[in-house]
């Protein structure tokens, strides 16, 4: 549901009943939505609180070609137009950038962000190649925080649903001198039990224990220079980590025998599943000043990220295949911007530095491994190892661009970034194993004393560099309906795969050429707004995880570019006041294409037996929402509910038809109560109300050791929440 979709009344009682004007940044300037040449879609703090909107993840359905869930290591899996990156592990970067206030946010975990007092959210569809540049091969997701008011203003929040889930957000905002200097705080706090049950200990798995805060301070000392200031924190500590259910036998060394998985994916039996740490901060000072038609704008900001991990990927009570995960990660970045709105031409330019830094120690607890060999079967293969990788990345670039109006309803935008990247890596492996050293914290003491013994390891370092340019051009047919098209450019960057220590594994950027045509229009008195795109995308080099086994049958980590796809598709958003308190809220979308060439083990082509990750055929949402006046002293009753459909879906890069996901429907509910002055509201809300089993990722270990996983989304669930707002 797009934000404003709620209709306001004109004048009197017979008043015209109009769709609120969305105000978004997608050109790193405030634009109504129906006049930006570009796909996106965007949704206001009042419908994220309204729709219960309470991580990214909640997201996927309320954006055409948008898949968004947390995967296997608290890390954020976002696929836009069948454009993204499914890997978790620090060497890779997202396709997908994700920005708080306009700051990148350089690893996956720690995106996958809970939703604390926003102004709204923002989500760009294709490559955002010229203006945002980094990791925006896909699209982008912005999450825009609500900044301080000059008035004061309030709100406490409480809610309790299944699962024990408790959940608390307060908010304050206010001036601390008049229209000088305002400030805004907010606390979150969410805990529920898992929704799956171990076996193994009797334990809840995947729950939840997170907790959230932001501050920020609004300075003007005149009408044209003001300096913002926000920092966040979050820390995320549930019991266990999120552990994927067993869908294939797997061989067990222990009972000598093959363990059958089990039919419920929300009974587990596991023990290496107890630690799940992930702590992030950040600050961020905008510095702007503006003069005439001219601003000139300063970003300057600091993100940190502590991530600790153990995951249980052999889905047994045997010690088969547990992988473990300790990173702490740093980043800087400035940004200089120079814009300019004039009467015929609109110009946004930048400066733009990133630098992060990564240490990750991580490794496999596996005393009960194995390996198959011809003639003799399944053979013992126990494993014990650390690796500890540190990369640096640095990236710097110039963009430019610029609209000019060529006549009263005819406009060009002519874009272009170029960037220079850089990564630099410094990689050791030690094994364990006959050591007496048997746990990651053990491992992470001993490491580089002496103690483990088959030291590998390798040093490396590589530069790219990348012109992406865009050409665009739109005309208003009317003051109400616009249609566009435009050539864009996307670029991420190579690397080397930090999953192996023996030698340095280089992959080479990918980069993406988008054509997309579209139309925007405002209808029957702006009550209907209808959004259209076509899209056709190139795609080179493209960059894929996947897992096999070498000639022994060990365990083989594969990251490289694997070939090129073609990527097209279109996408339909509606919204329209049926009358002045029914709305219906609709968005559709088709994905077509696939790969055109993709290379598997020993380079052969197996394009023609694979799909492309997460990138459904067919999806769509239909939302209905209708307020009943209740009367001067009764207040007002909303009534909401959704559908929403993803046709089948492959989630490995395997393409495995046993995790592959086929089409499902999800439907929502909620009741809302708003009192007479509109300072109480109560949320009845219910999501998956069908009980859907579905699973959203998966790791294909089939080549070894042997097993296929899933994750799988939340079960039904229901809850009721409280606001006051003051």
């Amino acid at each position: 549901m797009s934000a404003g979709m709620a209709a306001e009344a004109m004048e009197d009682s017979d008043a015209v009943v109009a769709l609120d004007e969305i105000i978004v940044t997608a050109r790193r300037q405030s634009e109504n939505l129906q006049s930006v040449p570009v796909s996106v879609t965007a949704l206001s703090g009042e419908t994220l609180f309204a729709e219960r909107i309470d991580d990214l993840g909640d997201l996927q359905s309320h954006v055409p070609n948008l898949s968004l869930h947390v995967g296997d290591a608290a890390n954020a899996v976002i696929y836009i137009r069948g454009v993204g990156q499914i890997d978790s592990i620090s060497f890779t970067d997202p396709g997908v950038g994700v920005y708080v206030d306009d700051v990148y946010m350089g690893r996956a975990q720690g995106s996958f962000l809970d939703v604390v007092d926003p102004e709204r959210i923002e989500v760009l569809r294709g490559p955002q190649g010229t203006l945002y540049g980094r990791n925006t091969i896909g699209g982008a997701v912005k999450f825009v925080s609500a900044r301080p008011a000059q008035e004061r203003e309030g709100y406490l929040e409480a809610g309790y649903g299944n699962y024990d889930a408790i959940q608390a957000k307060a908010m304050l905002s206010g001036p601390l001198v008049e229209d000088r200097l305002a400030a805004r705080a907010a606390v979150a706090y969410s805990v529920r039990d898992g929704y799956a049950n171990n076996l193994f200990d009797g334990e809840d798995d995947y729950d939840k224990d997170t907790f959230a805060w932001r501050g920020s301070l609004l300075f003007t000392p005149d009408d044209n220079l003001s300096f913002y200031l926000v920092a966040d924190g979050s820390r995320n500590s549930p019991d266990h980590s999120r552990t994927p259910h067993r869908e294939t036998p797997i061989f067990s060394v222990p009972s000598g025998g093959f363990l059958a998985p089990g039919d419920d994916p929300f009974t587990v039996n596991v023990n290496f599943n107890n630690l799940e740490e992930l702590e992030t901060f950040g600050v961020a000072l905008t510095a702007e000043y503006n003069w005439a038609d001219f601003t000139l704008k300063s970003i300057t900001a600091y993100r940190e990220m502590d991530y600790r991990t153990e995951i249980d990927l052999d889905g047994t009570p045997d010690s088969s295949f547990g992988i473990y995960d300790f990173e702490d990660q740093d980043q800087l970045s400035q940004e200089i911007q120079f814009i300019y709105s004039g009467e015929r031409v609109t110009l946004v330019s930048g400066l733009y530095y990133f630098r992060e830094n990564d240490a990750t120690f991580a490794g496999a607890v596996a005393p009960d491994f194995f390996v198959f060999l011809p003639d003799i079967g399944v053979f013992p293969f126990p494993v014990i190892n650390a690796s500890l990788r540190d990369q640096t990345n640095t990236s710097k670039a110039i963009y430019s661009q610029v609209k000019y109006d060529v006549a009263s309803r005819v406009s060009i935008t002519l874009g272009a970034r170029y960037t220079k990247e850089k990564k630099e890596v410094d990689t050791a492996g030690e094994e364990f194993f006959g050591t007496g050293i048997t746990t990651p914290q053990e491992m992470e003491e001993a490491f580089g004393t002496g103690v483990g013994f088959g030291r590998t390891g390798f040093v490396a370092e590589d530069e790219w560099d990348s012109f992406s340019p865009k050409i665009g051009l739109d005309y208003r047919i009317t003051e109400e309906i616009m249609i566009y098209a435009s050539a864009s450019r996307g670029f991420k960057s190579g690397g080397f795969n930090g999953r192996l220590t023996n030698r340095a594994q280089a992959f080479d950027p990918e980069t993406l050429w988008s054509y997309e045509a579209g139309v925007k229009s405002t209808l029957f008195d702006n009550r209907v707004r209808l959004n259209m795109a076509a899209f056709y995308n190139d795609y080179e080099n493209f960059q894929l995880s996947r897992f096999s086994a070498d000639e022994q049958g060990n365990f083989l980590p594969v990251f490289d570019n694997a070939g090129q796809a073609t990527i097209y598709g279109a996408e339909m958003e509606l919204t329209a006041l049926i009358a002045e308190n029914f709305t219906a809220d609709v968005n559709m979308a088709w994905l077509g294409g696939g790969y055109d060439e993709l290379l598997g083990d020993f380079d052969v082509d197996v394009s023609d037996d694979r799909s492309l990750v997460n990138a459904p055929e067919f999806s769509f949402r239909a939302g209905l929402a209708y307020d009943i006046d209740l009367g001067d002293n009764g207040g007002r009753l909303a009534l909401a509910g959704a559908v929403s459909y993803r046709s089948k879906t492959f989630l490995t890069v395997s393409s495995s038809e046993v995790l592959a996901q086929d089409g499902y429907a999800l439907l929502d509910a909620s009741v809302r109560y708003h009192s007479p002055d509109e300072n109480w509201t109560l949320i009845l809300a219910g999501h998956n109300l069908t009980d859907q089993r579905y699973r959203e990722h998966g790791f294909d270990l089939s080549a070894s050791p042997g097993v296929q996983l899933g994750y799988y989304g939340a079960p039904r669930t229901y809850s009721l929440t409280l606001r006051y707002k003051f």
